[in-house]
């Protein structure tokens, strides 16, 4: 008995009609980013393991997805490191490249390997697939598209300040109803973490808060003791739990808690910055929001960091990025500020989905079917059909002269206009009959004036 196909957990297939609408998804992110001058990059789906490893933070390379070395490489495993328990060394002696995690580690080795053939700050929109080793769940898939966008060489506030545009620009376009975007900046945490007397625990600390909204305030707060915070610096954090007001409002009580961190007061500064420049330009339909406890868990970032999440909508962000300086400087590029943010395609298509907002139009079937009666009819078929295409009206021929009845039953299911019968009565007359799907109407063209008159209909 043959075993039924399935995919792996965390990855999907998608029917016409998916790719239809991922392809408007995909159209709405790209224009906007060439609207605001970004450049179309790609990179390979694959880099080397080192490319990847140690930008993410232990639970980021945890979930990395490592590629088995073949043939003659495999000789080379660290059989004395798998036996010791070195499993880290092991894997590197095993798996030499990886599939990426994200894009923008990726980019910033493009940068500094094409430094020369760019032209900075340097503007680049990006849309391919990544992967993560993840659980599995809802909104949450092991292989997902994202759709970056980063400025690189640039420190400017005002990159920031565009980035936040874009979004506002791109979920509008979509028609989401209403969305929020958050805004922290890594200066901030690192402030909190000085004044807390835990400048060294700054990355368990940003790690804890930004599952907040996964495993709550008691969760966050288990979770900093267990990784050895003082209970008189989770005291200290307490408080920024219950922070509210309006961003300004926020900012002012913030500003008193970092009165001694000069760090967290130029990251108190850079956000005020953002958010008052936000809305003296306007947004369209979303809100911004300033949040402290917005984390962030990747340890590239090093200043503004940016949520978005649909509001009334059970689903994780939809977009997130921030500042990150001297990524680059791994790569052996130093001084190189960049800022950039990522749609979660995936994300955003099942919000979509949920909220029933793709166009009416991307589920239009096929325009026209030439009913297929035989050799000589369906040649005559083909010669129209090429002049129609030409004129960019979608249609095909049936490709076998089999029963009417099967032909108009595939018809109806590729969800076509028009069928165009064209048996030997009507090609001996030199007419067309043309039969409308919806309303059962039909009506006799002359063959000569079909393709103008299908073109003006």
């Amino acid at each position: 008995m043959s075993q039924k196909p399935s995919i792996p957990k965390g990855t999907r297939d998608f029917l016409p009609l998916d790719v239809a609408k991922r392809t408007y998804l995909f159209s709405v992110i790209r224009k906007v980013f060439q609207l605001h001058g970004f450049l179309p990059i790609e990179t390979p789906s694959f880099e080397l393991s080192q490319t990847l490893m140690g930008k993410y933070g232990d639970e980021g390379d945890r979930l990395i997805f490592r590629i088995l070395n073949s043939g003659e490489k495999v000789k080379k495993a660290d059989v004395e490191a798998l036996n010791s328990g070195n499993l880290q060394r092991f894997t590197s002696s095993i798996s030499e490249k990886a599939l990426r995690y994200d894009l923008t580690v990726p980019f910033a080795r493009f940068v500094s390997q094409h430094q020369n053939d760019l032209t900075f700050p340097f503007k680049r929109y990006q849309i391919q697939p990544v992967w993560r080793a993840d659980r599995p769940q809802h909104g949450r898939y092991q292989e997902f598209y994202q759709c970056d966008g980063d400025i690189i060489g640039s420190d400017s506030l005002m990159n920031e300040v565009e980035f936040i545009q874009i979004v506002d620009a791109v979920l509008s376009e979509l028609a989401i109803p209403a969305f929020t975007i958050k805004l922290n900046n890594r200066k901030i945490l690192s402030g909190i973490a000085e004044v807390c007397g835990e400048e060294k625990q700054l990355i368990t600390i940003t790690v804890a808060l930004d599952k907040l909204d996964k495993i709550g305030q008691d969760g966050v707060i288990a979770e900093l003791e267990s990784k050895g915070i003082s209970s008189l610096a989770v005291e200290k954090i307490k408080p920024l739990f219950s922070l509210k007001g309006t961003p300004s409002e926020q900012l002012t009580i913030l500003s008193e808690y970092l009165s001694d961190s000069e760090i967290g007061l130029k990251g108190i500064e850079e956000v005020k910055f953002v958010i008052d420049t936000v809305s003296d330009l306007g947004l369209i339909s979303g809100k911004i929001e300033f949040d402290v406890t917005l984390a962030r868990g990747l340890n590239y970032y090093t200043g503004a960091i940016v949520e978005v999440k649909a509001d009334n909508v059970n689903m994780g962000s939809i977009c997130g990025g921030g500042r990150y300086d001297d990524l680059t400087a791994t790569f052996g590029l130093s001084g190189m500020s960049g800022v950039g943010i990522s749609f979660g395609a995936d994300r955003i298509f099942d919000v979509l989905e949920e909220l029933n907002l793709f166009p009416a139009i991307i589920s239009k079937g096929l325009t026209l079917m030439f009913v297929n009666f035989g050799e000589k009819e369906s040649l005559t078929s083909l010669k129209l059909a090429k002049e129609l295409r030409l004129l960019n009206i979608d249609c095909e021929v049936y490709p076998s002269a089999v029963k009417l009845q099967k032909q108009l039953k595939y018809a109806h299911e590729r969800g076509c206009v028009w069928v165009a019968i064209l048996g030997a009565e009507e090609l001996k007359n030199g007419l067309i009959t043309l039969k409308n799907m919806v309303n059962g109407e039909q009506s006799k063209i002359a063959i000569k004036d079909f393709v103008q008159v299908v073109s003006k209909m």
